[in-house]
């Protein structure tokens, strides 16, 4: 079968020898005489979509590869163009990226950093990937970042909501459009405090990893600045699934809100361990007790059902979003899927197509000439308003959503409704806030 055939179809899957867990060193064999690496000779170029298709993370990664494979088709002119009619750069016209049609390999991130890097060295080595993108685990962005940064190849982040993405591990030839967890805080704290008071005693439940820990430190600090006191923090290891021993110290802590900093599947777990608790019904301190999902996402919402209902949260986009690009991806994906993308779904898209831009508008595929396109690059039509890849760091500022579950949805699909969009202006910090200090995005590397 020819490599067309495996790619249009979506299903080649790379690092699945190497997966299971075992670190590989980084040795890239790419050919001395290219000047970059894996550069496209012929009329194809490859894409690596590395995405979580196993673990707590796999909803997500469905939708990932559902986006990825839509945008390969818009890019190719297949399909009714979606986003690109929207974005104003007006850059791509549908003839793949410089003319040669885009193909992409498929791997398991399994929500394992080292299964991650396995997974994408092996589509750059093996499959000639020019660009790999995917995950919803920071700690796997973070482990495939670094690798590409070695490989001299870009990476276009998916979900990945740690600070350190664009903070201490930041690097020059990585790439965020997703919002962090300091932005969630100071989205989601001014909307808490006008719901629940400035009074308020909080207890954390926090994924033991990387987002885990900077999420947790981004909404503690916003709450606290509101008044708001930490009665306690507790880490919880990320593959979790019953979370029923750390939901009962909770009811005799003092404590009169829940803050789960949980996410995919450990999130729907614990919300259903605090419910079955009757932390819901409970009062603390003369006030009803309140549960807080600082990153929200429609597929968590469904996951968790009647839940969700009440629970405040942020998120990077949502389907009910009337701008033109909104709209003409939701009818894309819903035509082809039968359903409205998830946020998940949206990130990936929208960083495929930024990419392509990039090579167009750089007229080379040479990842420090694409890393010159996005920096400083303010673009519009894409989803979330207004935006910023800013130069600095490779963080994308732009409005952010507070939602909250609804209270009588009309379908499976209408689970969060918006509360509140958040000016880019209120989330925007420098690049030397603390929370983000650490590290440096040094140079490009254009590889071979």
């Amino acid at each position: 079968m020819s490599k067309s055939n495996f790619t249009r179809r979506g299903v080649l899957k790379t690092g699945a020898v190497t997966g299971a867990g075992v670190a590989l060193p980084t040795i890239f064999t790419a050919s001395s005489v290219s000047a970059v690496t894996n550069d496209p000779t012929g009329g194809t170029v490859t894409l690596g979509f590395n995405v979580p298709q196993t673990g707590a993370y796999a909803d997500e990664g469905a939708d990932e590869l559902r986006a990825y494979e839509l945008a390969v088709e818009h890019l190719n002119g297949e399909g009714d163009g979606g986003m690109l009619s929207t974005f104003n750069s007006k850059a791509l016209d549908g003839t793949g990226i410089l003319g040669k049609k885009v193909e992409f390999v498929t791997g398991d991130t399994q929500t394992k950093s080292d299964a991650a890097r396995a997974s994408a060295k092996s589509m750059i080595e093996k499959d000639g990937a020019i660009m790999i993108t995917g995950g919803s685990s920071s700690g796997v962005a973070i482990a495939v970042q670094g690798l590409c940064q070695e490989a001299g190849v870009i990476f276009m982040a998916g979900l990945t909501h740690s600070n350190d993405t664009t903070g201490k591990d930041k690097k020059a030839n990585g790439f965020r459009h997703f919002f962090n967890a300091y932005m969630s805080g100071a989205a989601l704290a001014p909307v808490l405090e006008k719901a629940y008071g400035a009074d308020r005693k909080a207890y954390h439940l926090t994924a033991d990893y990387t987002w885990g820990w900077t999420q947790e430190e981004s909404i503690k600090a916003a709450t606290e600045a509101l008044g708001w006191e930490t009665v306690n923090t507790v880490k919880t290891p990320l593959a979790s699934t019953d979370f029923s021993s750390y939901i009962a110290p909770v009811l005799n802590s003092g404590a009169d809100v829940l803050i789960l900093n949980h996410y995919g599947g450990n999130m729907v777990n614990s919300l259903t361990n605090a419910v079955q608790f009757g932390l819901r019904e409970k009062q603390a301190n003369g006030k009803n007790f309140e549960i807080v999902v600082p990153l929200y996402s429609r597929l968590m919402a469904r996951g968790a059902g009647e839940n969700v209902k009440g629970i405040f949260g942020s998120t990077n986009w949502h389907w009910s979003l009337q701008d033109d690009g909104s709209k003409a991806f939701v009818k894309s994906f819903g035509t082809k899927y039968g359903f409205p993308p998830s946020q998940a779904a949206h990130t990936c898209y929208v960083q495929t197509l930024l990419y392509a831009d990039a090579v167009t508008r750089a007229g080379s595929f040479n990842p420090c000439a694409v890393g010159e396109a996005l920096e400083g690059f303010e673009f519009d039509g894409l989803g979330n308003g207004p935006t910023l890849y800013r130069a600095g760091d490779h963080q994308c500022f732009k409005d952010v959503l507070v939602v909250r579950g609804k209270e009588n949805p009309t379908s499976e699909f209408d689970l969060l409704e918006v509360v509140e969009i958040t000016p880019a202006a209120q989330v925007t910090y420098p690049i030397d806030h603390p929370m983000f200090a650490g590290g440096q995005l040094g140079a490009c590397n254009p590889g071979a």
